[in-house]
């Protein structure tokens, strides 16, 4: 019966595709989150990353939930660097998406929009988009479906909805949205305003029809696009060049980087919500948050009877409203207060609660002095799996590699440096040169400089092993790839 019901859902409701805009680089959480690993792909709230947790509340809450909408596989849009991470993260979760559009540069969300238009309509049907970002933060799942049922409404009236917060504090890092009259629930936008000081937030949060801008949306793929070409046709002609140009890169879609690369930089609420006659606002209550910095996370997470937030193996006396973050060993803390202390492998971020914003100073330091704690963890994600550079000195390094099963590594050759293989567990194919042969746990094996190799998982667990380098250039650049499975260069 219950499989009846979802097929005559299917069948009679009109499909809603959501976008998942997964750009972005979260430097105002670091050392936790980087360049290349940010934060939308960390799990900050619970077991799940934000981006899986993104794609999660669209489930319904139960077997006998009767939601209002059709929601079909998602498109996702990221850049170039975050594409195995994004194909990752959906694989654990047993999500299968409609695309993954690699934006080659970042162009802010209205010309990010356009693309997943394009591409929805490319089908031959007009879908609703439920535009989301990747990193916010929804307690109340039941809400925020209620919500989305009223936006779809009006979406398949030729609306753009957009979702506004209820404000529950006088907030001035966000933009507002101030509202017309309520009628049914919903109201049309009469002006986007931008962040206010603190007197004028405690005005509109004192008036009743002022919203936070939650920079989600639900519109037609058509009716937004056809708002582009009024206001925006800069943009519509670049992206539509780029995505006609299109190629597919295993299972990405790339679109044409010099076609793209022209289009103005300029957000949805820009480009068009603060210019259309069709804009309307749906209120959202529902524990809404972009943790956008340490202290929004210490806000939203749950806390000790001392009001301190402990991720990891954490001892604490007499501290009180901290939060504090580990990745793999133990903080002691005595007598703090209002801190913020985050270890990871190879940074450790201490601060005052009231001035986590400033982490952003120390990112552009190390930015400026080049160094690698800007950009990526120790741990560094692979699309064949990761490694851990847990050693490191003058003319050696040591590296702990897990290799996924049924994955390989690229054929390839250094220039600079011989490496060592030792087999912790799991086995090995190692090809050197025109020999290939079968590792398993304790055996070893030696790749000179200059010889040509592969390393593969042939078996069904984690192929975990240690891997010595030693010569005069280590850096990741010395690769020479002759075959890759995955289209690196």
């Amino acid at each position: 019966m219950r499989k009846k019901l979802d097929r005559k859902l299917d069948n009679d409701m009109q499909k809603i595709i959501p976008v998942v805009m997964a750009g972005g680089s979260g430097t105002r959480l670091w050392p936790l989150s980087r360049k290349l690993f940010p934060k939308q792909f960390l799990s900050l709230m619970g077991d799940e990353s934000m981006f899986q947790e993104t794609l999660s509340r669209l489930r319904p809450e139960n077997e006998t939930s009767t939601q209002s909408f059709n929601i079909v596989e998602p498109i996702v849009v990221c850049n170039d660097e975050h594409r195995f991470i994004v194909a990752e993260q959906l694989r654990l979760r047993e999500q299968k998406a409609k695309s993954i559009i690699l934006e080659p540069v970042g162009r802010n969300t209205a010309p990010a929009v356009a693309l997943a238009a394009l591409d929805a309509l490319s089908d031959g049907e007009d879908p609703l988009l439920l535009v989301l970002a990747a990193d916010h933060v929804i307690k109340d799942q039941s809400s925020f479906h209620s919500a989305i049922s009223s936006a779809a409404k009006l979406a398949e009236q030729g609306k753009l909805a957009t979702f506004g917060i209820v404000p529950r504090s006088p907030e001035v890092g966000y933009g507002y949205i101030k509202a017309g009259e309520m009628q049914s629930g919903v109201a049309t936008v009469e002006q986007f305003v931008e962040k206010p000081d603190l007197d004028t937030a405690k005005k509109y949060l004192s008036s009743g029809n002022y919203f936070w801008n939650s920079g989600m949306f639900m519109f037609k793929a058509s009716v937004y696009l056809s708002e582009l070409e009024k206001y925006q046709k800069e943009i519509l002609s670049a992206v539509t060049q780029s995505y006609e140009k299109k190629s597919a890169d295993l299972d990405f879609t790339r679109v044409d980087e010099t076609e793209f690369s022209s289009c103005p930089d300029d957000s949805i609420d820009y480009a068009i919500m603060e210019k259309t006659d069709l804009a309307m606002v749906v209120p959202l209550d529902a524990g809404w948050s972009d943790v956008g910095s340490w202290s929004s996370l210490w806000e939203e997470s749950e806390q000790d009877e001392q009001g301190n937030v402990n991720r990891g193996d954490i001892i604490s006396h007499d501290s009180r409203n901290n939060l504090f973050f580990s990745d793999n060993k133990l903080i002691a803390a005595i007598g703090v207060d209002d801190l913020v202390v985050v270890d990871t492998p190879d940074a450790v971020m201490v601060s005052p609660k009231a001035r986590v914003q400033e982490v952003k100073q120390i990112v552009h330091i190390l930015q400026k002095e080049q160094r690698p704690e800007a950009t990526v963890h120790r741990e560094v994600s692979r699309p064949w799996g990761s490694y851990d550079s847990i050693d490191i000195g003058d003319r050696f390094q040591v590296k702990r590699i897990t290799v996924k099963p049924k994955a390989k590594l690229s054929l390839q050759m250094h220039h600079h440096r011989a490496e060592h293989w030792i087999i912790v567990s799991g086995t090995a194919l190692v090809t050197i040169d025109d020999e290939t042969k079968l590792l398993c746990e304790n055996q070893s094996t030696y790749i000179p400089i200059g010889a040509t190799h592969r390393l593969e998982n042939p078996g069904v667990m984690p192929l975990e092993m240690i891997e010595v380098q030693s010569g005069s250039y280590l850096g990741e650049d010395d690769i020479i790839r002759f075959d890759d499975n995955y289209g690196r260069d």
